[in-house]
């Protein structure tokens, strides 16, 4: 992404455990370079520090990887906001400020008797940084975070306040955004019913079997993932199936056969106990699973909001490969594993649903995530992604907001709306004050 990136790291990263500062991001792998942190209480508060002049970005819970949000002028962070959660006369959506966390709107919504279709694998993230990033969860028929959001509220850098909802001219450009527009005051979420649900961990699938048929792996659950730190190419090390509870016993046992029929075919066997995604590590921090309902927040993400999230020190990168291309993708990775496994903590492998939102990575096409979780040495995975992103089909798009090296001009070329994305970009900061060293690297 840039040849004076790392040397801005520092040589040991601090892990999430750790004694953060107000001057890190969640990780402790980068430093940010801006002049000060903000945290406004206010809207009045938020447009006198957008307007101040020079540079500013926005900045949410810090779980981005890389610099998507670094600046040499001002942060501004919205967790000090009014919290708003504010549902709507029909009860079909929700209206929340940008700064909470799904963690903190979901069981406000649970008690309404109403559910997201989704969440990312942490419940700790922000719901405006998740939705500017991308970020998703998992299911063949499941869209990203982003394709939840209906409408969204923004303030530019000039202090005016914009909305745009869905079917307004702009709308899909203007919700993965990468923080280019301006600060993001509010979202409206779609939202449902209440459900529940149960998840099951089954060990040593075997890789020729899921590639045979990995829409029948990915189709078995309402969420899949399929976990290996490829210490072993013959087979995974895990898969987790989140499946919705049915609504009758008939259902049910249909989709137990399911799962059972599947296990065999793959050569997988039931998890005795519960299980974290890293092999070897206390499974105390994740979501329940052998099976236990509950509610759709505390089992769509992996792990709980009172607990450190995966390994806590850690790297991660992620590239999306159209559904068609997922199979060779996966094959790419398999062929690289004596060299990816050494600084691997774990890598996941999930699906999202296709939507129209421009600078999504599933903008037009199911998509398969390829998640990469590395033990915290950003010189060595920096060192490596170059041969992975190489061996990857030329489809792959990275996550926004983790660690990758393929340059800006390539990364725009796999976005067919980049063009209009930045049109709508330069009619909302004219100035140009929102733009940082990571959207000029991709040309903005």
């Amino acid at each position: 992404m840039g040849s004076d990136y790392p040397a801005r790291l520092k040589a040991r990263p601090r892990g999430y455990a750790d004694t953060m500062g107000d001057e890190r991001n969640w990780a402790g792998n980068l430093l940010y370079r801006a002049s000060s942190i903000e945290h406004p209480e206010s809207i009045d508060e938020l447009r006198g520090l957008l307007t101040a002049g020079g540079s500013v970005r926005v900045l949410g819970s810090r779980h981005c990887f890389n610099d998507i949000a670094d600046t040499t002028g001002s942060l501004i962070a919205l967790d000090r906001m009014p919290q708003v959660i504010d549902i709507s006369p029909a009860r079909d959506s929700v209206r929340v400020s940008g700064g909470l966390r799904y963690g903190d709107i979901a069981p406000v919504l649970e008690e309404q008797g109403l559910a997201l279709a989704n969440l990312a694998s942490l419940p700790h993230i922000s719901v405006a940084g998740a939705v500017a990033t991308g970020t998703h969860g998992s299911g063949d028929a499941t869209g990203s975070l982003a394709s939840a959001v209906r409408a969204v509220t923004v303030m530019t850098a000039s202090g005016e306040v914009r909305s745009l909802a869905r079917g307004d001219d702009g709308f899909d450009g203007a919700v993965v955004a990468l923080g280019a527009l301006g600060a993001v005051i509010d979202l409206t979420l779609d939202v449902e019913p209440s459900y529940q649900v149960a998840q099951h961990v089954f060990e040593h699938p075997s890789w020729d079997a899921i590639l045979r048929d990995l829409g029948a792996v990915t189709g078995v659950g309402t969420s899949v993932s399929i976990f290996s730190t490829w210490q072993r190419t013959d087979v995974a090390d895990q898969i987790w199936i989140k499946q919705r509870v049915p609504a009758t016993r008939a259902d049910a046992a249909e989709r137990r056969a399911a799962r059972e029929a599947l296990a065999v075919s793959l050569g997988a066997a039931p998890a005795e106990g519960k299980r974290h995604p890293i092999i070897g590590v206390d499974p105390e921090a994740c979501t329940e699973q052998e099976g236990v309902a509950g509610p759709w927040f505390q089992r769509l993400p992996h792990f709980k909001l009172e607990f450190t999230p995966s390994a806590g020190a850690e790297i991660q990168s992620e590239y999306l490969v159209p559904r068609l291309d997922a199979v060779a993708a996966i094959e790419a990775v398999r062929s690289l594993a004596d060299r990816i496994a050494p600084l691997l903590l774990v890598n996941e492998i999930r699906t999202v649903c296709a939507d129209d939102l421009w600078l999504s990575s599933s903008y037009g096409t199911d998509a398969v995530g390829l998640h990469f979780t590395w033990k915290p040495d950003e010189a060595a995975v920096r060192e490596l992604l170059p041969t992975i992103e190489a061996a990857l089909p030329a489809s792959a798009r990275p996550h926004w907001g983790k660690v990758f090296t393929l340059d800006g001009a390539e990364v725009r070329s796999r976005y067919p709306r980049w063009d209009d994305f930045a049109a709508l970009v330069a009619k909302h900061d004219p100035e140009r004050r929102l733009v940082n060293e990571y959207l000029e690297r991709l040309g903005l």
